[in-house]
């Protein structure tokens, strides 16, 4: 599979001088099976930019949608999605463990009057808000040879991070996810450190330094060392840190992972850690 990625940053899009490397839009990812199967993970700022990649090449116009949660870094780009108001695409809403109905709601209160000037009967793609391909293990999704399965986060008002496997590889994305505090129906760290075990790639939230910790301890976000720690002990092959506080610039990043990095030299970690850039192409 191939994994794109749209928008990192966390929080709210921040174009300017100091993110050009990493990026500035907001969470968007999207994945190709080797089956031919296209999905997007969460509709940030960045799936604008996705969009119009998907025009200019003519597709492919099957898109299967799957929503990590509902706070409005992850969805504040879906009303500029061109596809969707464009006939031959064909747009499915899976998205993983939500109920479906849950999903239709919340894309479509973000376009009601008076915060957007078209509703969803602007619309010109075939949507379909029902997942018409569930597979054996329970509320996964297969599609092709990739599997899907959802699995609750630790973070306000709930939500999903997911599980992608093809071909004896697999992928795992969690944007927003606090290890060091319990929220409601939040598993806990050890559940984590299970349900990570072993992944060939890890994208994970790493928003905040142990002293930005300090004032932020329950807003649903990790410090990235808490991350690395976490990764390390699952045995993931391979850590991507995801979701850049909107503060941070460029070269805070590359400080953040170089850090990232001698904590993994002194645990004599074989963790291989990078720094999520808007733009990246990953191939497993």
């Amino acid at each position: 599979m191939k994994i794109t990625i749209w928008g990192c940053r966390g929080s709210l899009p921040v174009p300017g001088a100091s993110t050009l490397r990493y990026g500035g839009n907001t969470t968007c990812i999207s994945i190709s099976s080797v089956s031919g199967q296209t999905i997007i993970v969460d509709a940030g700022s960045g799936i604008h930019n996705l969009g119009k990649s998907l025009m200019a090449a003519g597709g492919p116009k099957e898109l299967r949608f799957f929503f990590t949660h509902a706070h409005w870094d992850h969805l504040l780009g879906f009303p500029f999605f061109t596809p969707l108001y464009t006939p031959g695409y064909r747009l499915t809403f899976c998205s993983g463990a939500h109920a479906q109905g849950e999903v239709q709601k919340f894309l479509s209160r973000q376009m009601e009057s008076p915060f957007f000037p078209v509703d969803m009967s602007a619309f010109r793609a075939d949507v379909s808000f029902h997942c018409d391909n569930p597979c054996h293990e329970k509320r996964s999704c297969c599609f092709g040879d990739i599997m899907v399965h959802p699995f609750p986060i630790n973070h306000p008002n709930g939500g999903f991070g997911y599980r992608f496997s093809e071909g004896g590889k697999s992928f795992i994305f969690v944007p927003d996810n606090e290890l060091s505090f319990h929220h409601e129906n939040g598993p806990s760290r050890e559940e984590f450190v299970e349900i990570f075990r072993g992944a060939d790639l890890l994208l994970h939230d790493a928003q905040y330094s142990a002293d930005e910790y300090r004032r932020t301890r329950g807003w649903g976000h990790s410090t990235f060392f808490d991350t690395v720690d976490l990764a390390l002990e699952a045995e993931v092959k391979s850590l991507g840190l995801f979701h850049h506080d909107p503060d941070r610039s460029d070269d805070d990043l590359e400080m953040q992972l170089a850090s990232c990095r001698e904590r993994i030299r002194s645990a004599s970690g074989k963790l291989d850690c990078f720094t999520v850039a808007e733009g990246m192409e990953i191939e497993l």
